[in-house]
């Protein structure tokens, strides 16, 4: 008997014996519904994985990309906060001297800040605001100059729209 017959003959033999015992084949068959739910499972739980890490990847891209942007804003912050005692001196010589060459310099660097997105707060006869304002002093004033700034002692200045110098004033009361 060659090959191929045993084959057939083996094949025949399976499937009378599924034919006369129906609980082998029923054991086949839930034996194999097994391996599928549990290939769908292992699926679907490699699924959740890969989209956790996807989600997780996401987040740290943005959140690094968030503290680069931060860390530039923060630099140029230090830097333009140290250049403003330069402009106080500006103003201070420019007070007692009327020199062309002095204010032509001072007009370029008051350029350069507003270029910079760097700019005065404003404090001429404005409300008292915690949030641009530190009060140096008060000082007694009419009924209409209550809460109001009077005075400013040195200017403030914001990057932006955050402030980098609170302005020091003195507020009626």
């Amino acid at each position: 008997m060659s090959k191929k017959d045993k084959e057939l003959k083996n094949e025949g033999v399976n499937e009378l014996e599924t034919q006369e015992n129906p609980e082998v084949e029923t054991e086949a068959q839930e034996t194999q519904v097994d391996e599928t739910e549990a290939l769908k499972a292992r699926i679907a739980e490699l699924e959740d994985i890969r989209l956790r890490q996807m989600a997780e990847f996401d987040n740290y891209r943005r959140r690094t990309n968030k503290e680069k942007l931060e860390l530039l804003e923060t630099a140029g912050e230090r830097i333009f906060t140290e250049m403003l005692p330069l402009v106080d001196d500006f103003e201070r010589a420019l007070a007692v001297v009327e020199d062309e060459g002095v204010r032509l310099i001072y007009q370029k660097f008051i350029a350069f800040l507003e270029k910079n997105d760097v700019h005065a707060i404003e404090t001429d006869g404005v409300d008292f605001n915690t949030d641009e304002h530190e009060a140096v002093t008060t000082f007694a004033a009419g009924e209409d100059k209550k809460g109001k700034v009077i005075d400013c002692t040195q200017k403030g200045y914001k990057l932006g729209d955050k402030v980098i110098r609170f302005a020091k004033v003195v507020v009626g009361e």
